[in-house]
């Protein structure tokens, strides 16, 4: 079994396609690290560890939000303690240079509600460019500063 496998089979039953593919995506930059972490250690926390990181970043364990999971659930699932599975995750954060609000991580369909990723600087301040107008939105998505216009 390998740690996609492991993860693919949790996303299905308890997330969505969404975090498959941003799964995914991690599993991947991580084999491509010299030498790579997984090489070490056992397949369930590692994809245990993986998937919570994301989730990590994507508030997953709020439960105003669709999916949502615990992290204790998260643990369960996987077999893996909770002591375990936090400091797996952290370094999985670390490795890949993860935190809340990173749009490098952020879900697509989370993208609106990242602020981080609509602030711009403009004119040596920092704005939301959600609140300007519909001309510097333009710029701003043309110089690949915004993930789309809002």
């Amino acid at each position: 079994m390998s740690i996609t496998k492991i993860t693919d089979e949790f996303s299905e039953e308890h997330l969505n396609d969404e975090y498959t593919e941003f799964i995914q995506y991690a599993v991947a930059e991580l084999c491509r690290k010299r030498p790579s972490p997984l090489l070490k250690g056992k397949l369930n926390i590692w994809a245990c560890a993986i998937t919570h990181a994301i989730g990590v970043v994507n508030f997953l364990d709020d439960s105003t939000q669709t999916p949502h999971v615990k992290a204790s659930k998260l643990y369960e699932a996987f077999g893996v303690k909770p002591s375990t599975g936090q400091s797996k995750s952290k370094q999985v954060r670390k490795l890949l240079k993860m935190s809340q609000f990173d749009i490098n991580w952020t879900l697509p369909s989370r993208m609106g509600r990242n602020p981080m990723a609509w602030m711009i600087t403009l004119n040596g301040f920092v704005v939301d460019v959600r609140t300007q107008p519909k001309e510097i939105q333009e710029i701003a998505f043309e110089k690949g500063l915004i993930p789309y216009l809002p």
